[in-house]
């Protein structure tokens, strides 16, 4: 649930981040022009409403639209944010973050319907007339029916709002906002919910408080100073540098690590918000506009003429609070933190983006085994039984060809790493979760599971460090695996299918999983959903759709079903399926048709391939799924 919402709030942030320069430039023109601002002037103030009405949600929009397929989803994100945009008197930020995405949906989901169908020279007509008649009826439909429910939704807010300011309740708010900002809505809650309102109240009384409600560096400095004076080891040392990108930086992502290294301190940042926000109601503080990034320079910047003490006062108070209650814990606990000191790296991998790595390349991460130690290395995957599985035996079958069979290559699930795996093979994409599930490992990350130089990588550190393959090993060879009867049956090899979207494709190899009795009907949107995260085209005109670790709950025994398409499935730009192999697997049950999937990958001639392709009897493929 929580890596959920944190993807969820990754998104609605991706959406904010590129334009923090516009909400900058709306801020100052705000906070300079306008009748309570530093030098007024109803010329130029003229500029402050159709910038916050329109220019602001339209870039949120077709950031989002962006997001989902690219400009050409930005533009018919933009053109439904503008219906739900017109007839309104709120900055519709939160409408924006909802019509950007389905906007991009929307156009994406045709382009995939109507790739295989337009006429050669009419790709500009379609493509322009398309994203015009979407974009147009999506407006529509924003302006009749998405408008004015998130109206409703922004006034029950502020009605809710009003209703806690009445009671004197709002410190309160912070309970909710601090552990949100750090779990997954950072940005997002700040200008989805709170700069909307905090427009409201700033053109009525010329300064809101609901602008410094999130964008207040106070508790984060409190828990960044004791891990300073307090702290132990990487945590002590790199906190002075955090306190200099935090509070004058804005970037509050950087004290994330550090509170979910320690969850007591969530207590901290809770006590720091709430003292900071009562400071702000009881001295009157708050800003003209939203503090973007939330620095003690940009809320000094946007401060109120005549607030600035109260603003002072109320960093300063949160990061007391903040500061004291961090030092309570820390101070406990800095024995047992002695003995731990890389828990900081640890945490941090949770939080920062992996580096992209070049297309089919291996990427090596900071340690490295020497190449006389490596006796244990994982493939890992979300499920641990597709992707995974091909490219472990796809490794293990290169090495033992090699005579290196004294080195073990299992696959296993990303959470399930063994802890003595010394280098892990994962996707680029779960970087982070396998890092963090085997920190004692070296990590190399791959674009793609078979289609990769991670042997070369490997086979080159065991020249360096001196192993070299024996002429005879003296083991035994590897032994051909055979599938279990009923895992793959004759009728569930499909030849001579019309092409279909990926989509399509997938759905339909999960369905007769289903009809089969491999697996549940929710498996199918788990299939989905994997394809979603991480390609399953393994090469070689081969896909392996199948589960994300999720749904693996939902499988009831392991199944196989191959689906042939002669004219290919596209599963992007480059890459078109023409097998496409549906896996349920249950236990180990499966890995013998994994081992079968390396060598056709691998040792499979083009010409027998193409027979593969094309063959009009399903026993062909049986054969070949079934025997290697």
């Amino acid at each position: 649930m929580q890596e959920a919402m944190q993807k969820f709030g990754r998104f609605l942030s991706a959406m904010v981040m590129p334009n923090i320069g516009a909400f900058i430039a709306w801020g100052f023109i705000t906070a300079l022009f306008i009748p309570a601002g530093w030098i007024p002037n109803e010329g130029l103030a003229e500029l402050v409403g159709p910038m916050a009405k329109w220019l602001l949600p339209l870039l949120i929009g077709f950031t989002g639209g962006e997001v989902v397929n690219g400009h050409r989803g930005g533009v018919v994100g933009a053109i439904a944010t503008a219906g739900i945009i017109v007839g309104t008197d709120i900055p519709m930020f939160m409408g924006a973050m909802i019509m950007g995405p389905i906007g991009g949906v929307a156009i994406k989901k045709f382009d995939e319907a109507a790739q295989d169908s337009i006429p050669g020279g009419f790709e500009m007509l379609v493509n322009n007339f398309s994203a015009g008649i979407i974009g147009g009826v999506l407006a529509c439909a924003a302006y009749s029916f998405v408008g004015p429910i998130v109206s409703s939704i922004t006034d029950g807010l502020a009605s809710a709002v009003g209703a806690i300011v009445s009671a004197g309740l709002l410190p309160l708010v912070s309970i909710l906002v601090e552990p949100a900002k750090i779990l997954f809505l950072n940005n997002a809650i700040n200008h989805g919910v709170f700069t909307p309102l905090g427009m409201q109240q700033a053109q009525e009384v010329g300064k809101s408080v609901f602008f410094m409600i999130e964008s207040n560096p106070g508790p984060g400095l409190g828990v960044l100073l004791a891990y300073s004076l307090f702290g132990v080891g990487n945590a002590k040392g790199s906190a002075p540098g955090a306190v200099i990108i935090h509070f004058f930086g804005g970037i509050h992502e950087i004290y994330f690590p550090y509170v979910l290294m320690k969850p007591t301190l969530i207590l901290a940042v809770m006590a720091g918000g709430i003292t900071g926000v009562f400071t702000l109601t009881l001295l009157n503080g708050g800003l003209v506009a939203p503090a973007a990034p939330g620095s003690f320079i940009a809320i000094m910047a946007m401060t109120a003429p005549g607030a600035y003490i109260s603003n002072v006062a109320a960093v300063a108070a949160a990061a007391a609070v903040s500061f004291a209650i961090s030092s309570i814990f820390i101070k406990a606990t800095a024995a047992a933190d002695a003995e731990k000191e890389d828990a900081l790296e640890a945490a941090q991998a949770n939080m920062k983006s992996m580096k992209a790595a070049s297309k089919g390349q291996a990427v090596e991460g900071e340690k490295q085994v020497a190449g006389k130690d490596i006796k244990f290395i994982v493939y890992a995957c979300d499920a641990g039984m597709g992707s995974s599985a091909l490219g472990a035996a796809a490794l293990r079958k290169k090495l033992h060809k090699d005579g290196y069979k004294n080195i073990t290559v299992k696959n296993f699930a990303i959470g399930n790493i063994p802890k003595d795996a010394q280098i892990v093979v994962s996707h680029e994409k779960l970087a982070e979760r396998a890092r963090a599930d085997s920190p004692q490992a070296e990590h190399i990350w791959v674009k793609d599971f078979t289609n990769n130089n991670v042997y070369d990588v490997i086979s080159e550190r065991l020249k360096g460090g001196g192993v070299s393959a024996p002429a005879d090993s003296g083991g035994e060879e590897e032994q051909t695996q055979s599938l279990k009867e009923g895992v793959l049956l004759k009728d569930n090899v499909k030849v001579g299918l019309k092409s279909v979207s990926k989509e399509e494709a997938i759905k339909a190899a999960g369905e007769l999983l289903f009809k089969s009795g491999y697996v549940e009907k929710e498996y199918i949107d788990g299939m989905l959903a994997r394809e979603r995260d991480i390609s399953t085209y393994i090469g070689q005109g081969i896909a392996i759709p199948h589960g994300e670790n999720a749904v693996k709950k939902h499988v009831i025994k392991t199944g196989l079903v191959v689906m042939q398409y002669p004219q290919g499935v596209k599963f992007s730009d480059e890459n078109i399926a023409h097998l496409i192999v549906g896996i349920a697997g249950k236990g180990d049950d499966h890995l013998a048709i994994i081992a079968n999937l390396a060598t056709i990958t691998m040792e499979y001639s083009e010409e027998d391939l193409h027979k593969a392709y094309t063959t009009k009897d399903p026993q062909v493929l049986f054969d070949m799924f079934t025997k290697g």
